[in-house]
């Protein structure tokens, strides 16, 4: 029973802080309208306050098999969106649900160099393959006022920094890849915030996928 009215960015996405909202912890819908279009919907999560683990998770290479060099998944991601084209890797479904099992309330977020575009593909995927439901922290893929991508280790870096901000109380587990900057990245964060880490798990690329992610 709340509205509340903000600005999108250039490129047209919203991010908002809006306070003393009222909601329960769990999913939540909510409605986003703007002058001269359709109304759309949204999912929020608001986070249980009695959390004190979360699970961070990349997800190319990590809990998804991408096959594809980086600059061929954005396009491929543009175009294909049929969730049965790609594959996920074996056996993380039930890993997270082992590390989540004492700990419903848990909040998982997926942080990726994964482009907007891909969102909606991405959940589908999640809700097929048995993976735990959360909020993605993708990035918007394409030039910048300094170069012609975006720096998705910085990317990774700031939200990552914004989560231990946001949830003081929360410890957390951190999911990667060694195919990019995920062990430099993770590393950095246990090294700087040492409490605020439970565990960091790899997950190490054949050699194949190696020249592949690169």
């Amino acid at each position: 029973d709340k509205t509340v009215e903000s600005h999108t960015d250039q490129s047209g996405y919203v991010d908002l802080l809006i306070e003393d909202h009222n909601l329960e912890p769990g999913w939540h819908a909510v409605e986003i309208t703007a002058e001269g279009s359709e109304t759309a919907a949204a999912r929020v999560l608001i986070v249980d306050d009695n959390a004190r683990i979360g699970l961070v998770s990349d997800i190319d290479d990590t809990i998804m098999v991408t096959w594809l060099p980086r600059a061929v998944l954005a396009a491929w991601n543009s175009w294909v969106r049929h969730t049965n084209t790609r594959k996920p890797v074996p056996g993380m479904n039930k890993f997270y649900a082992e590390l989540l099992k004492n700990d419903p309330q848990a909040p998982v977020f997926y942080l990726s160099t994964g482009a907007w575009n891909t969102f909606e593909t991405l959940q589908d995927f999640l809700a097929k393959h048995d993976l735990p439901d959360g909020p993605m922290l993708l990035t918007d893929w394409g030039p910048t006022p300094t170069g012609l991508f975006r720096s998705g280790q910085e990317h990774k870096k700031v939200q990552l920094r914004n989560l231990f901000i946001e949830y003081p109380n929360i410890t957390w587990i951190l999911v990667g890849d060694d195919g990019q900057h995920d062990p430099l990245i993770y590393g950095e964060a246990v090294a700087e915030h040492p409490n605020r880490i439970a565990g960091v798990a790899i997950r190490e690329l054949s050699p194949s996928e190696h020249v592949l992610s690169h």
